[in-house]
């Protein structure tokens, strides 16, 4: 209530990366370029369709987030169909529960980066789901059990004292 939009940007800019869609009754040409030049990646002038805002956003989506746009995504010799909600490692499907398919997905859409057992809960679990620290471990141990079928190498890197990863090179199961 005490800033307006642009000192809003302004702000997040500061801290975020955050797509950024003006919504807005300013319709001069001005404040358009004022807001695109402060860093908005979007001016949407009122009044405006649902339509269009909700293409808008996918568009900007797809832009920001590059490597999610797909609906499939693949790593090494595993391939994730998100529109079909199948996984198959080396030509053969692999059979996942809910949360260790979200738990591949988010893995594979960060290959390479290691969370902690605190980020898997809030990313994979969500920020209002209860669960104790160590169900982490017991998802990841049916995750690498579901890949790992056939004596095929472990692709879930374990880093003592800091959580997991999806790892470049092998590692030994727990």
């Amino acid at each position: 209530p005490r800033m307006d939009g642009m000192e809003l940007l302004k702000n997040l800019r500061t801290k975020t990366a955050m797509p950024v869609i003006f919504l807005t009754s300013k319709d001069d040409e001005i404040d358009e370029l004022l807001g695109l030049r402060m860093g908005a990646d979007d001016y949407i002038k009122k009044p405006f369709s649902q339509r269009l805002l909700i293409e808008r956003i996918r568009a900007l989506l797809r832009r920001s987030q590059p490597g999610l746009s797909t609906e499939v995504l693949t790593y090494k010799d595993v391939t994730m169909d998100l529109a079909a909600h199948r996984v198959h490692r080396d030509g053969r499907e692999i059979i996942l529960g809910p949360t260790e398919f979200r738990l591949l997905k988010y893995f594979l859409q960060h290959p390479g980066r290691v969370f902690s057992r605190e980020q898997l809960m809030d990313k994979v679990w969500g920020h209002d789901i209860y669960v104790e620290v160590r169900t982490v471990d017991v998802h990841i141990r049916r995750l690498r059990k579901a890949l790992n079928e056939d004596h095929a190498p472990d692709l879930i890197r374990t880093v003592r004292s800091a959580g997991y990863a999806l790892a470049n090179e092998t590692a030994a199961p727990l």
